[in-house]
């Protein structure tokens, strides 16, 4: 059995920035680690084209009565910038104390390799294991997994699963496990204000007309209220309040304002009334601007009026939103504040819509859930208790992850989502890493979820 430890340095080696076309060579190099890695296990690899990157597809099939598990990950990471922020090589893994540093160690290399060893050390212990085990490993998660809707669609025959297992998101800390039961959706735009046909001299040329600066700080003002709600008509029209056990789950976790305030080095919350910050970003739709662009950025000063100006925005959704029913409110709302005297252009961006999955046992558990997808829940209620020390978690993310949406649509199948990641891991930062300590705890929690659900069955 391989060191999982020593792949992972190998995997991080792979530079697989799916954004940029100069990382062809480490896609490249991620999809051949992976392809390689699945044969030695003895699995079935298909490595499927699609319009950008391909999917690594590898299947362990045996009989049709058996239990099939897909396993979700993704071998793309975000573009290692700034350089200069970094304290070791982002493509050369470095080991420090309880922490492996480099470039998708947590996301997502790390978690999908916390589940490969497992299914290894499973098959090890017990070759004829009654489970089929499908690995599903995308390419484009980083950029918003354009292609994967339509790679699910065309392979609907690889992929007859029971459910999801994965591991694209986060804990608190090394000592609690937390399954993740919700993801917030998304709404991307980015407006842009035109005004002169060209800089203009701010002394010779100014008073005289609306300076798409200006225009745009007053627009993107308008749209939120003082006590920091989103001042949109019909934004929260669709928002449904989270269920009580919810609460109960989330208090259970002991966050403290104090730590959270400190981690995020602020001097104060903005939170919309009613709803302290840990169920604020959890359960409550955001509005947030993302970046502003317009006039001279470098030093010093140019007296300067600007032909155009630019903000990127994005707005996380929980259920019952959509990205349909929030982009019509939004850009209504946009198209009728703007100011006059200038042009708007909304381009509009990635999406992704909100997604919920309920546990067994709970007061609005689906009565037609599937008995495969419970069956998951108790088996990794039961490892996580035994691995970890106390029971999980059960919590929604603030996050987004599209693509769970869209297996559910195409294939119909909910995902079980067990979090390795801790908010100290800096995903999409310099000094990225992962827990050597929880990374160890996953892979015995992964390899007895699996054992148990071997053992449950189909039914």
């Amino acid at each position: 059995m391989f060191d999982p430890i020593e792949k992972l340095k190998e995997y991080v080696r792979q530079a697989s920035v799916s954004a940029d076309p100069k990382f062809k060579d480490g896609m490249v190099g991620a999809q051949n680690f992976l392809t390689s890695l699945f044969k030695d296990l003895g699995f079935k690899v298909d490595v499927v084209p699609t319009a950008l990157h391909p999917v690594i597809v590898a299947r362990r099939v045996g009989n049709k009565a058996w239990p099939h598990v897909i396993i979700y990950g993704h071998y793309d990471v975000q573009p290692p910038d700034p350089l200069n922020q970094w304290n070791t090589a982002p493509f050369e893994p470095t080991i420090k104390g309880e922490r492996i540093y480099g470039r998708g160690t947590a996301d997502n290399k790390g978690p999908l390799l916390v589940h490969v060893t497992a299914v290894g050390q499973l098959l090890e212990k017990n070759p004829d294991v009654p489970l089929n085990i499908t690995f599903m490993v995308e390419g484009e998660e980083e950029i918003g997994s354009k292609n994967f809707k339509s790679f699910l669609k065309a392979n609907r025959h690889l992929l007859d699963g029971d459910f999801i297992y994965m591991s694209d998101n986060g804990i608190l800390s090394p000592d609690q496990m937390i399954v993740t039961v919700g993801l917030r959706g998304m709404v991307a735009l980015e407006i842009e204000l035109t005004g002169p046909k060209s800089d203009l001299h701010s002394g010779m040329h100014g008073g005289v007309l609306m300076n798409p600066l200006q225009a745009l700080a007053e627009l993107c003002a308008s749209l939120h209220t003082p006590d920091g709600r989103v001042n949109i008509p019909g934004f929260y029209k669709k928002v449904v309040e989270p269920e009580p056990w919810e609460r109960a789950q989330l208090k259970k976790a002991g966050l403290k304002k104090a730590d959270y305030q400190k981690f995020l080095g602020i001097s104060k919350f903005h939170t919309p009334p009613g709803y302290n910050p840990f169920e604020a970003i959890r359960f409550l739709p955001t509005l947030e601007f993302n970046g502003f662009t317009g006039g001279y950025q470098g030093e010093g000063t140019k007296t300067v009026i600007p032909s155009k100006a630019s903000a990127k925005i994005t707005c996380r959704l929980v259920p019952n939103q959509t990205p349909e029913n929030v982009r019509e409110c939004i850009i209504k709302a946009i198209t009728q504040r703007c100011p006059k005297g200038v042009t708007l252009k909304i381009t509009e961006q990635h999406k992704a819509t909100p997604y919920v999955v309920i546990p067994p046992d709970r007061s609005n558990t689906p009565k037609n859930q599937s008995p495969a997808l419970a069956n998951c829940f108790r088996a990794l209620e039961k490892a996580g208790t035994e691995v970890w020390g106390k029971p999980p978690i059960y919590l929604r993310e603030g996050g987004s992850v599209g693509l769970l949406a869209d297996l559910k649509e195409v294939l119909g199948l909910d995902a079980v989502m067990m979090g390795l990641f801790l908010p100290e891991d800096n995903l999409h930062a310099p000094n990225e890493s992962f827990h050597l300590g929880v990374m160890k705890k996953g892979i015995e929690t992964s390899r007895r979820v699996l054992e148990n659900l071997a053992k449950a069955g189909k039914a």
